[in-house]
């Protein structure tokens, strides 16, 4: 028998090695995602409400009823506001609403697939208190 070669167990010892570690790595790298998804959600819904916030106390504690008013405060305000009457924008696995008033604002960030894209949904309204379901 030659020695210089690798017998077939030891072979397949290498590969149940192998498997093993992926079966224990690539659930960590899709729960990561879902993670990053669901912090950026929330980071971006409580910026958004900041500049809701800040527009309000420049302008003698009124609202701003239109996106484009809130892009003042916040430039990218447009990529996640569609509208100032709900309309929708998914951007990095979730949806973003936006329903501004004069009087007042909500702001939703929902999950496109919830578990998958996502792990919670976010709502902010007039105030700035953050509510997760």
């Amino acid at each position: 028998m030659d020695k210089r070669a690798f017998a077939l167990v030891e072979i397949m010892v290498i590969v149940a090695i192998i498997a093993l570690l992926a079966a224990i790595i690539v659930p960590n790298f899709l729960n990561s995602k879902l993670a990053s998804n669901t912090e950026t959600a929330k980071a971006n819904i409580l910026s958004l409400s900041k500049a809701c916030e800040t527009y309000s106390t420049v302008n003698n504690g009124a609202y701003p009823d239109t996106v484009a008013k809130l892009a003042t405060f916040m430039g990218v305000a447009k990529s996640y506001c569609a509208n100032e009457t709900g309309g929708v924008i998914s951007i990095q696995g979730y949806n973003y609403k936006c329903s501004l008033g004069s009087g007042g604002y909500t702001l939703e960030a929902s999950p496109v697939k919830a578990g998958i894209t996502g792990a919670a949904a976010y709502t902010v309204t007039t105030g700035g208190a953050l509510k997760s379901s």
